[in-house]
């Protein structure tokens, strides 16, 4: 019985000792941090305000879908924002899609 507890404790002092879930805990904790909070809130309001200004225009031009889709929406969403700002891009995603 000793032997299986010392094993198990060597296991868990690696396990904690590992960046890996140090890391883990590090990105839960970023989440929840009040920053990354006002980012997404910004990332939205960006995202509603830019979006519904080209559905009321009924097109979009290819750059301005690039810089609302790839540098605002894909890293909003990666951050866990979604409702409103989801609604406002698939109507943008509908929209007549021009050149430049």
């Amino acid at each position: 019985m000793a032997e299986w507890l010392k094993t198990f404790c060597t296991i868990l002092a690696a396990v904690l000792a590992s960046s890996g879930f140090w890391a883990y805990i590090q990105s839960r904790r970023d989440k929840k941090d009040a920053r990354t909070r006002l980012l997404v809130g910004l990332a939205h309001d960006r995202i509603c305000w830019l979006g519904m200004s080209y559905v009321r225009r009924q097109y979009v031009t290819r750059d301005e879908y690039e810089n609302l889709h790839d540098y605002l929406y894909v890293p909003y969403h990666e951050l866990g924002g979604n409702g409103s700002a989801e609604r406002v891009m698939k109507e943008v995603n509908s929209l007549e899609l021009r050149d430049n």
